[in-house]
């Protein structure tokens, strides 16, 4: 739905578009169904995939057959005292299993099929596919190269506000609100500038 022109560069560029509805679980679901590939990695637009990471990717998993998938370390490209302690949070969390699409997640196809791949939902659909990727099996976090991402969002807002957001959303979400109400109150937010942008 995007127009700014992505779509043509991304043609140009090479890349195979696939057209779906809107939505944060539809889309990387339709992303996966064309892809021909024995493991999928799910990158989202603001990141960027350093030199080595796919290898990276083949590597780890060919070395370790138990391992279903996983992610990156994750750096934001900011250069002030919330975003290093963004990063270190970041990387304190996937320590417990926690991470989210932002760090490119990766997984082999068997186990995006026996989950039943991203469910359809508005909002926290990476979140809701990484618990039941770590429930499955073993995953695994690559240290190096790390995935960056941009920090775009965090710019002119205030860090206790972003982290309340955070908070909130998962604690409704946990509550059992509903995906669709999640994601009004993320893009309402968002637009506002308010708590629950950023995430």
């Amino acid at each position: 739905g995007s127009g700014d022109g992505t779509a043509d560069l991304a043609r140009r560029s090479g890349a195979r578009l696939v057209h779906c509805r809107r939505g944060r679980g539809v889309q990387p679901a339709a992303g996966a169904s064309r892809a021909k590939g024995d493991v999928l990695l799910f990158l989202h637009a603001d990141s960027v995939v350093p030199a080595g990471a796919l290898a990276s990717i083949n590597e780890t998993l060919a070395a370790r057959p138990a391992v279903m998938g996983g992610n990156f370390r994750l750096l934001f490209d900011g250069d002030d005292k919330f975003n290093r302690w963004v990063c270190g949070f970041y990387r304190w969390i996937r320590q417990r299993g926690f991470y989210y699409g932002d760090s490119g997640i990766f997984v082999r196809r068997r186990a995006y099929r026996a989950l039943g791949g991203f469910r359809p939902i508005a909002l926290m659909e990476d979140y809701d596919f990484t618990r039941q990727l770590e429930e499955f099996g073993e995953t695994c976090c690559i240290e190096d190269p790390p995935l960056v991402t941009s920090s775009r969002r965090f710019r002119g807002r205030r860090p206790a506000a972003i982290v309340a957001g955070w908070l909130i959303l998962h604690g409704l979400h946990h509550m059992g609100v509903p995906a669709p109400w999640l994601a009004r109150l993320y893009n309402s937010e968002r637009r506002a500038g308010g708590a629950a942008g950023g995430l």
